[in-house]
C-alpha cells in the first residue's frame, strides 16, 4: 500500500464521498479514514455500523484504501461529557463545534499524520485560502450548505493541512457527481442531529445522563400557565413540546420559551414569537479564539451569527482585557443563547468566535451586567 499524500474522512455520507471522488479524479494519492465516535449504548439507534458499511462500499468503488479508528473515548471526554455538564446548567451546547475542534481536526489530523498522510480532506461546506501570509477560513460558495460556523474554532495549523474538495460546489452537483460515479451514497440523506442521540427522542437520551425534574411553566408576571418535564428539555425561543393548549384567561396563541430558570426550575413563555423578553442588542461571551491567531483590532466592526441557521448581523466588536467579547447589534436579535457559538465573519472570511455567556434580554439573568 503506498503512503497517501491526503487521508480523507470517509463518513459515509454523500459529502464525505464526493470529496474522496474529486481528489482521486485529480490525482492524488489518497486514502480513506472511517472514525467510530460514539461507543454503542445498546441502543441500536446510532447508524455507525451503516455509515461503516457505506464508507467501506464507497472505498472500494473509488479504488482507495481505507483505515478505522476509534474515537469513542476521546469524543466522550472532549465533547459528550461537556454536551451533558452544559445542559445540566440549563445551557445549550453545540457539540458540532467540539466535534470538529477535538475530533476531526485533532485525532483524526494526528491519526492521519501516523499513517504518512500531510493533509486531510473532509466532505464539510467550506472554503480555505491563504492571503497576506496566513490562511484564512471562508463561506463556501453555496450558502446555503455553509459550515464554517461549525469549524470557527479552527486555527492556523489545522487549515494548513486540511482541504475542503466540496468548497465550491453546490449540494446539487455534489448528489449529480455521486450518482454519476455509481457511488451507493448518492441518494442517502444527510445526518440531521447529533450521532449519540441518532433518532432517538431527545428527551429519553438526555434524561439518562441529566436527571429531570418537572416544575411551572410561568410568564415573566408569574403567572402559572402549566408543567413542564424538565426545563434542560427546552431552548430559548423554542415553541415545540410546550404542550400549551388553550390556557385560561390568554389568547389562543403559540407559547414560546423566554428564559430557563434552573435555579428554581421554572420555564419561562410568553405568546409573542418576537416577544421583548426574548430580543437583546448586547452580547457577552467566553474568551474568543480567532483563526488568525489575534483579532483584527481591540475594537472593529463585523458580522455576527448567533446559530448556525441564522444571517449573520451587522455588531460592533469590543475585546476586553481577558480575551471575551462584548458584541453590539446594530439591529435586536432573537433567543440569542447561552451555549451555543457567536462566530464573527469580515465578508466572507471567518474570524473565528466565542461561546455566548449572556445578553441583555429582560430575562437574562446577566442582564445588567457590563
Amino acid at each position: 500500500m503506498s503512503t497517501p499524500d491526503v487521508m480523507v474522512g470517509l463518513s459515509g455520507g454523500v459529502d464525505s464521498s464526493v470529496a474522496a471522488l474529486l481528489l482521486r479524479d485529480a490525482g492524488v494519492p489518497l486514502a480513506g479514514l472511517f472514525m467510530q465516535n460514539w461507543a454503542d449504548d445498546g441502543s441500536g439507534d446510532c447508524r455507525a455500523e451503516d455509515d461503516r458499511r457505506d464508507a467501506v462500499a464507497v472505498a472500494g468503488r473509488l479504488g482507495v484504501p481505507i483505515h478505522f479508528r476509534d474515537f469513542s473515548r476521546e469524543y466522550w471526554d472532549g465533547v459528550f461529557a461537556h454536551f451533558i455538564d452544559e445542559y445540566a446548567a440549563g445551557r445549550t451546547p453545540n457539540p458540532d463545534v467540539l466535534c470538529n475542534r477535538e475530533i476531526k481536526f485533532k485525532y483524526f489530523l494526528d491519526a492521519a499524520h501516523a499513517l504518512g498522510a500531510s493533509r486531510i480532506a473532509t466532505g464539510h461546506y467550506a472554503r480555505i485560502d491563504r492571503a497576506g501570509g496566513r490562511w484564512r477560513l471562508l463561506r463556501a460558495q453555496d450558502t446555503g450548505k455553509d459550515q464554517s460556523y461549525f469549524l470557527h474554532q479552527l486555527g492556523q495549523a489545522q487549515l494548513a493541512a486540511t482541504l475542503f474538495p466540496l468548497g465550491d460546489l453546490p449540494k446539487s452537483e455534489v448528489r449529480e457527481r455521486a450518482r454519476a460515479a455509481g457511488l451507493q451514497t448518492a441518494e442517502k440523506k444527510d445526518s440531521t442531529g447529533i450521532c449519540f442521540i441518532g433518532e432517538r427522542d431527545f428527551r429519553t437520551f438526555l434524561s439518562r445522563y441529566v436527571p429531570a425534574r418537572e416544575g411551572e411553566i410561568r410568564t415573566p408576571d408569574g403567572r402559572v400557565v402549566g408543567r413542564h418535564p424538565g426545563v434542560f428539555y427546552f431552548t430559548l425561543g423554542q415553541r415545540e413540546g410546550l404542550q400549551l393548549g388553550g390556557v385560561r384567561g390568554f389568547a389562543a396563541a403559540p407559547w414560546y420559551v423566554v428564559d430557563k430558570r434552573v435555579e428554581d426550575n421554572v420555564l419561562v413563555v410568553d405568546q409573542a414569537r418576537d416577544s421583548r423578553w426574548l430580543m437583546s442588542r448586547t452580547t457577552w461571551t467566553a474568551a474568543a479564539h480567532w483563526i488568525a491567531g489575534a483579532p483584527p483590532a481591540p475594537r472593529f466592526e463585523a458580522l455576527a451569527q448567533t446559530r448556525y441557521r441564522q444571517t449573520a448581523e451587522p455588531a460592533s466588536v469590543e475585546v476586553r482585557d481577558d480575551g471575551s467579547l462584548r458584541v453590539a447589534f446594530v439591529r435586536p436579535q432573537r433567543a440569542v443563547t447561552p451555549g451555543q457559538s457567536l462566530v464573527l465573519y469580515l465578508g466572507e472570511e471567518c474570524l473565528g468566535g466565542a461561546v455566548i455567556e449572556r445578553c441583555d434580554a429582560p430575562c437574562d439573568p446577566g442582564a445588567a451586567g457590563g
